[in-house]
């Protein structure tokens, strides 16, 4: 019985802990977003004068991918392949902006070591 119940109570801790986990799950906001990519170009050595110039290009490119996706579902139409080619074209448009302000050095490390840390982790691999 005792066994029973220990068990019972730590799938119950397991339903809830995974509970609390899904719900605190949101959609960030573009705003949200950039403050989170900020903090995470700390390896860059970004100088004050590019701080605000890299945010305003983050900011910027997560707005239009929000608009994108919007269109997309405001459409009824949504395609996987078609968003996958605009948020290229997106990103591409975004280091092409980023280039023209970081140094080669902090673009090759935003390349080899900051942007593979911001795509999204794919679970069960």
């Amino acid at each position: 019985m005792k066994k029973q119940f220990l068990m019972l109570a730590a799938a119950l801790l397991l339903g809830i802990t995974s509970l609390f986990a899904q719900q605190n799950y949101q959609r960030q906001t573009p705003e949200e977003r950039t403050k989170a990519t900020m903090e995470k170009l700390g390896p860059l050595n970004l100088t004050e004068e590019q701080t605000p110039k890299v945010s305003a290009i983050f900011l910027a490119s997560y707005q239009a991918q929000e608009k994108s996706m919007e269109e997309m579902r405001a459409s009824g139409s949504f395609d996987r392949d078609a968003m996958r080619a605009k948020r290229t074209e997106l990103n591409d448009s975004r280091d092409k902006a980023l280039k023209a302000i970081l140094t080669e050095e902090q673009m090759k490390k935003w390349k080899d070591e900051v942007e593979p840390s911001l795509r999204p982790q794919r679970r069960g691999q």
